[in-house]
């Protein structure tokens, strides 16, 4: 059997122990957890990858994964089984905050000539960043002059791309209210492609949050939401920790709607709305591990 044998249909769904070897692997690369009763969504979604490589069955796709020759085929797999749902100024809350408490003080400290620097950590398609990036537009006229930056990652490499091209479907563009899509976007002839100006202030990287960030400055604010709920908790532990090393004292981290950052004991996070967390002012404590 080859690429081309439209019958590789992986009809047949993983055996429990594939499930759980498929599970292990995602973990350990990516930090990912695939709950048990997965298995129909595992087979429907890595059902494409065994036709595209004409493999006959699971165990052949896990063999082909965990060889010296499977990183790239990791990638793929990474891709197939994680989630990308967004929205442009999904949970909107959180951008009220940025309005009225985030961004203000920050660009005054940029316009003395302070840098800011924003993370939208595992980005999607780039809905969140640009959604930062169009406020950051409305409170700053003078924003080409101001050192203003957002990072946006993602594990998968697929919407990455998609994000860095910033073009999009009228689909996803119903959110936005209609002054704001005319003024941030112009018709393409394969949808619509986010104004350049703001797709300068963005910068799309592949980055796994389960491995190493090769960011050496801190963050005055951080994104990372609905991300953490396909951890399980002491990878999420280790990821707050290593957030508050990322984030300046006193800058602010946003989290998904189901998702709580532990602010008890010597935690150095601090609620400070809906799922609205700010470093305290001397960051975490001393003596803890540097992730940069």
């Amino acid at each position: 059997m080859n690429a081309r044998n439209p019958f590789v249909t992986a009809a047949t769904p993983p055996t429990p122990d594939e499930l759980s070897q498929i599970s292990s692997i995602l973990h350990e690369a990516a930090g990912i957890v695939i709950a048990p009763g997965k298995t129909s969504m595992v087979q429907s979604r890595l059902a494409k990858r065994l036709r595209a490589l004409g493999l006959p069955d699971y165990a052949s796709y896990i063999k082909l994964v965990r060889s010296p020759d499977g990183s790239a085929e990791m990638r793929e797999m990474i891709s197939a089984l994680t989630t990308n749902v967004t929205h442009f100024f999904r949970e909107n809350h959180h951008f009220d905050h940025l309005r009225t408490t985030a961004l203000p003080p920050l660009l005054e400290r940029a316009r003395k000539g302070d840098k800011v620097r924003i993370w939208s950590a595992g980005c999607s398609i780039g809905a969140e960043a640009y959604s930062i990036a169009m406020v950051l537009s409305d409170m700053a006229q003078d924003l080409d002059r101001l050192d203003v930056r957002i990072l946006a990652t993602d594990i998968d490499p697929v919407v990455v791309r998609k994000g860095s091209e910033g073009l999009y479907d009228g689909t996803i563009l119903d959110s936005l209210p209609t002054e704001m899509r005319r003024r941030f976007f112009a018709a393409d002839p394969e949808g619509e492609r986010i104004d350049e100006r703001l797709r300068r202030l963005v910068s799309f990287k592949q980055l796994n949050l389960h491995g190493t960030w090769p960011m050496k400055g801190q963050f005055d604010i951080v994104f990372c939401r609905n991300v953490v709920i396909y951890f399980d908790a002491p990878t999420q532990r280790r990821l707050w920790d290593r957030f508050a090393q990322a984030i300046k004292p006193e800058g602010w981290l946003y989290v998904g709607h189901s998702e709580r950052v532990p602010t008890e004991g010597s935690s150095p996070f601090v609620s400070s709305g809906i799922t609205t967390y700010r470093l305290s002012p001397t960051g975490p404590r001393k003596g803890e591990q540097t992730w940069h």
